[in-house]
């Protein structure tokens, strides 16, 4: 068997085990946009936790042969306050009735990334505090991916800052943000030699286009995030990797844990 049919089996086998989980606690098992749950959890760990659970109960480890990469989206929780859109401001946890400094949420994700097997955190400082940026990734940065999207947006430039001043570790790469192919593998041809990871993305909204998928194995960017393996949009790029897998036979290379090789996560429930 292939090691991205492994791992793609691997991943349905706990996305329909946290299904169940959830339907037992009696929430909402309806999905969104990216095919992903979306319940009233009493606090923020517990959707980490609920994961976690969904992992062992598909008979799979933790920190050994699965991680967890969030996506908090922190941009939606900022709120200056400065009468701007700088760094001046505060985020928001809502779940948690308490607002914290980028300073403070900084030393939030550090504890997460104690206590759980997390190798990657995209947006986990609002697009345009840079500062909070630099400070998570001077942090975390040798252990952890640290994720630039609305930092970054797929541009160039904003890429180049954010190389100089060492804000992140990692860009998702959205193919038709930044408007051109040509742009793309610009963008992402920067990224690795600036020795960043590169993470081929979808966007909301999606087709049953496969393009995103040939470009993952094309540019040997390691990582693709393109939904939960639920509805026809979102396996429509699964089921184009297994198809190149086939195709390319024994020639074909799985990142698995080489993706995240070059850091050195501490985690209490092993390494990736």
């Amino acid at each position: 068997m292939g090691r991205t049919r492994e791992g793609l089996r691997w991943i349905a086998e706990i996305y329909h085990a946290l299904r169940t989980l959830l339907d037992e606690q009696g929430h909402g098992t309806t999905i969104g946009d990216e095919g992903g749950f979306a319940p009233n959890l009493g606090s923020n760990r517990e959707a980490v936790e609920l994961v976690l659970r969904a992992v062992e109960r598909a008979g799979r480890r933790a920190g050994d042969e699965v991680v967890i990469a969030l996506d908090p989206a922190t941009t939606e929780l900022y709120r200056p306050t400065d009468g701007g859109g700088g760094e001046g401001g505060v985020y928001e946890l809502a779940r948690e009735d308490r607002s914290v400094s980028a300073e403070e949420l900084g030393a939030l994700w550090a504890e997460w990334c104690a206590a759980y097997p997390i190798a990657s955190i995209e947006d986990g400082m609002a697009e345009d505090d840079w500062a909070g940026w630099h400070a998570l990734t001077a942090r975390l940065g040798d252990r952890v991916q640290i994720v630039g999207d609305d930092l970054l947006v797929t541009n160039p430039e904003r890429l180049g800052r954010a190389i100089d001043e060492r804000a992140a570790n990692a860009i998702l790469i959205k193919l038709n943000q930044i408007g051109t192919l040509t742009e793309t593998l610009d963008a992402i041809r920067t990224a690795q030699h600036a020795g960043w990871a590169t993470v081929i993305s979808h966007r909301s909204g999606e087709t049953e286009d496969t393009t995103i998928a040939h470009l993952a194995v094309a540019t040997g960017a390691g990582q693709i995030k393109t939904g939960a393996p639920a509805r026809s949009d979102r396996t429509a790029k699964y089921n184009e990797l297994l198809r190149i897998e086939e195709e390319l036979g024994d020639s074909a290379l799985f990142g698995g844990p080489e993706a995240f090789a070059r850091f050195e996560r501490q985690s209490g429930h092993g390494s990736a």
